[in-house]
């Protein structure tokens, strides 16, 4: 642990500061962040000469069983570089005049503390702006004037649209719906979504990046990143169309969406509403902090010639089914891809979570894709114990056929009842 310029600050000041940014807006809902944060402080504080590996904080921070190998599994490091963020946009807004900052130096899981040293604000100094001379009027180009009356002339039509959008808005919403209630399959499919008050949210993936599109880009690593600008705000094709489809489908049922970014998603969300993740946790980082899917799971593979790729595995695959199922080769072209299709229970009683995840991006596209047909809900609505015509939750495996980045079928694998 290191502390600068601390010499009246001692732990229970520093304990009092980590209580302080756990309670913050930057981190409000993110419980698995609030735990890594406490743990490693408290590890600092009362052991600062005991290292920090990541197979401790996995297995006492979050749960993860004695084989947990750091080196194929990178969730720590993850989590680590998240929270390195959220500290960074915890001080750049609601902390900048905290007295203790708190920072996670690149390559050490230890916390460092260092108490800010007041500096001395500029004094602004009013500019004196010439007086003009008297009796002199200040002659407007006729250029100018031009441009104020064609201004003035589009802010009146603009007015006048806006004007007339709302009203016909009202009028429609004023009006007594005469639509029948939707059935079929697909509607009985989403009914744990659209019979509550609150429409779901939508949560797409929006990996961390590095560079810019011009100058080159890739993902964020945080052993080698942790003080470079990333870029959150970038999203895959699949993903895009796949919230297109899922909007579509929902106005087919007389229903609305709300989407929101996976950077953006608080536990808030996961509380007051039912959600819908689109994209795999290795983008979809906010999966990490909910309950996920326990029969099919995404892990990078290990070791071999696909070592480092990512991969869906069954933990109890049925006979004739594999263990893991991989994409194409990076190397060769993408004519295939396997995704996770899961209806899970949500954070709070009442609430669900479907999973539509793909190892890329088309593979995603072709999970909602699949999940926005009647013929294919119905699959997996007959794979269902019970009523057939009732969706509990479930785990599902699609393999999805993809020719020049179109996913063009989307096939059942297998189901696994929850």
């Amino acid at each position: 642990m290191a502390v600068t310029r601390t010499l009246a600050a001692g732990p229970d000041r520093f304990f009092q500061q980590i209580d302080h940014i756990i309670k913050s807006h930057s981190l409000r809902g993110s419980e698995s962040l609030c735990k890594l944060l406490q743990y490693l402080a408290k590890q600092s504080l009362d052991h600062p000469d005991a290292p920090l590996k990541e197979y401790q904080i996995a297995t006492e921070v979050y749960g993860r069983h004695a084989d947990f190998d750091p080196q194929s599994d990178s969730t720590i490091r993850v989590q680590a570089g998240r929270l390195r963020l959220k500290l960074a946009e915890y001080y750049a807004t609601e902390g900048a005049n905290d007295p203790i900052v708190v920072r996670i130096p690149k390559g050490s899981y230890h916390l460092v503390f260092e108490s800010k040293v007041g500096e001395p604000q500029p004094q602004l100094v009013p500019m004196k702006v010439p007086a003009a001379p008297a009796n002199q009027p200040q002659a407007v180009p006729i250029h100018w004037r031009i441009a104020v009356v064609t201004l003035l002339a589009g802010l009146i039509v603009a007015v006048v649209m806006l004007v007339s959008l709302l009203w016909t808005r009202k009028q429609a919403d004023a009006a007594p719906s005469t639509a029948r209630p939707v059935t079929g399959p697909l509607a009985e499919f989403w009914r744990p979504f659209t019979t509550g008050s609150e429409e779901p949210w939508v949560i797409f993936s929006n990996a961390a990046f590095i560079g810019r599109p011009e100058t080159g880009m890739r993902y964020y690593s945080s052993g080698r990143d942790s003080k470079t600008a990333v870029y959150d705000h970038y999203t895959g094709v699949g993903e895009v169309l796949a919230v297109h489809s899922l909007d579509e489908a929902f106005g087919s049922l007389g229903h609305k969406l709300r989407v929101k970014r996976g950077s953006l998603f608080t536990l808030d969300d996961a509380n007051d509403a039912n959600l819908i993740f689109v994209g795999s946790p290795s983008e979809n980082l906010s999966l990490l902090d909910i309950p996920g899917t326990r029969e099919f799971v995404f892990q990078r593979v290990a070791s071999g010639v696909r070592k480092g790729d990512l991969a869906i595995v069954s933990r109890h695959p049925k006979p004739g089914e594999a263990t893991d199922y991989l994409a194409s080769p990076s190397g060769a072209p993408l004519t295939e891809d396997y995704a996770v299709v899961g209806l899970v229970s949500g954070v709070s009683p009442g609430r669900f979570v479907m999973i539509l995840a793909g190892t890329t991006t088309f593979g995603t596209q072709g999970a909602v894709e699949f999940v926005c047909r009647p013929d294919s809900v119905q699959k997996i609505m007959q794979e269902m114990p019970g009523s057939k015509s009732e969706v509990t939750p479930f785990e599902a495996l699609v393999r999805v056929k993809i020719a020049r980045g179109v996913p063009l079928e989307t096939e059942l694998i297998s189901v696994r009842p929850r």
